[in-house]
């Protein structure tokens, strides 16, 4: 959430930081009716305190009169006049602040000034690892493979709850889980983060926290429980971030570094058809995630070294990979700047996303209040927050079942997770 104080004391500046995003005359309309209204609220407040001071004065002339024994019926009149204009200017005030805020909540993060303008188009490989599988024949897609293999039921996972819900079985069960336990062990024991078992429901306050609500939510791309006041998780950055909401922090405190596993569920699922076969596009999906809370100092540091807790991922399971450094215009709500890492599935012939690394700076600290304390006894300040896929599962089964796939139809197992597979061939 942008600070307000600041938007007042440069509204331009804050115009043309959001206008690279995309969407200018939108951004723009928003920061003059954020200024518009601003200038109200400080006008109201300024008169309110005036009225109550020269409540206050009338009051003891009231009092002066009373005890004199003097007549004070206009005095008391005129300070009922001014308790009335104060209430009146309260109730305006809640309006005008609580429209100030419906708009700041729905205004993106600044994007960082090393981010490209541009939107899709202009995202940027700033390097990448491995060289793409090419089988000396004809690749299948993941579908086919695994469909052979028993891995995946998506008939029996529609059936129970419609398209976009897939069903794993047997060893594609035990691949998920042993994506999982890898990606968990290798980021607790390995990376330093502390594992976390977040709830998979979140509250509305959560969500906000977060840059969820009201954007992603009132696009209808959340799932909600209403009657409890209750969202599914999009994903578990969620529940990690809001573990400290309205923390004050130490900090000595500093970094903390949580990562967890969840189902996550996104309703924009397959949205206009595009990509939808298989795994590459579905409404519930298995990842894990990492957070890290760091000074704000320390945070673009960080936003390189979680990219690389990802990126070790990738190299450990010998899967090609790039890093994209996104444009201003395909960079998310909350980040001030992301890297995506892609994968490339030889089955499908396409890059695909198993990650997305994003320094958000102070902006969901502000929106979820957790500060910390630079040093005993000084003026707390909003930490900055991270979060990076470490990583998605479905993409990375994909990317798993394409490269590693045998002319004989059966799937080598990568020699990291045969440990927890049981085995070194799916066939």
């Amino acid at each position: 959430m942008l600070e307000l104080r600041q938007v007042r004391q440069d509204p331009d500046a804050f115009r043309a930081a959001l206008a690279r995003r995309g969407k200018p005359a939108e951004t723009d309309a928003a920061i003059a009716r954020v200024v518009e209204l601003d200038t109200e609220r400080r006008a109201l407040i300024a008169e309110g305190d005036e009225l109550k001071s020269r409540r206050n004065a009338v009051s003891a002339q009231v009092a002066e009169r009373k005890r004199a024994k003097e007549d004070a019926a206009d005095l008391i009149a005129e300070t009922r006049g001014i308790g009335d204009r104060i209430r009146a200017i309260d109730a305006r005030l809640r309006e005008v602040e609580g429209e100030i805020e419906s708009i700041l909540l729905r205004v993106p993060n600044l994007v960082h000034d090393s981010v490209p303008g541009g939107g899709e188009e202009a995202n940027t490989v700033v390097r990448s690892w491995g060289e793409p599988a090419k089988p000396a024949f004809e690749p299948r897609p993941h579908w086919e493979i695994a469909q052979a293999l028993g891995m995946l039921d998506l008939p029996g996972g529609a059936r129970v709850a419609g398209s976009g819900f897939p069903a794993y079985r047997g060893m594609g069960a035990r691949l998920q889980r042993a994506l999982i336990n890898f990606f968990l062990d290798l980021h607790t024991g390995k990376h330093g983060y502390t594992e976390v078992e977040p709830p998979f429901l979140v509250t509305r306050e959560s969500m906000q926290g977060t840059g969820q609500y009201p954007k992603f939510v009132e696009d209808g791309d959340a799932y909600e429980l209403p009657e409890d006041g209750l969202f599914l998780v999009p994903t578990s950055e969620v529940p990690l971030v809001n573990l400290h909401r309205d923390d004050l922090l130490e900090a000595d405190r500093l970094p903390i570094a949580f990562t967890a596993y969840s189902p996550c569920f996104r309703r924009e699922a397959g949205a206009a058809g595009k990509d939808t076969r298989g795994l590459l596009r579905l409404h519930q999906f298995d990842k894990v995630e990492m957070v890290r809370f760091e000074r704000p100092d320390a945070s673009w540091d960080a936003l390189e070294t979680i990219t690389a807790h990802a990126e070790e991922a990738l190299r450990l399971l010998g899967l090609p990979y790039r890093v994209l450094l996104l444009a201003a215009g395909d960079t998310g709500f909350s980040a001030a700047k992301t890297y995506d890492l892609e994968v490339w599935a030889p089955g499908v012939g396409k890059w695909l996303e198993v990650s997305s690394a994003s320094n958000c700076t102070d902006f969901q600290a502000r929106r979820a209040n957790i500060r910390f304390r630079p040093e005993p006894g000084a003026k707390p300040e909003f930490v900055h927050t991270l979060n990076a896929s470490g990583l998605a599962l479905p993409r990375t089964v994909v990317a798993i079942l394409e490269t590693y796939q045998n002319e004989d139809g059966s799937v080598t197992v990568p020699e990291v997770l045969r440990p927890w597979m049981g085995a070194d061939r799916i066939a």
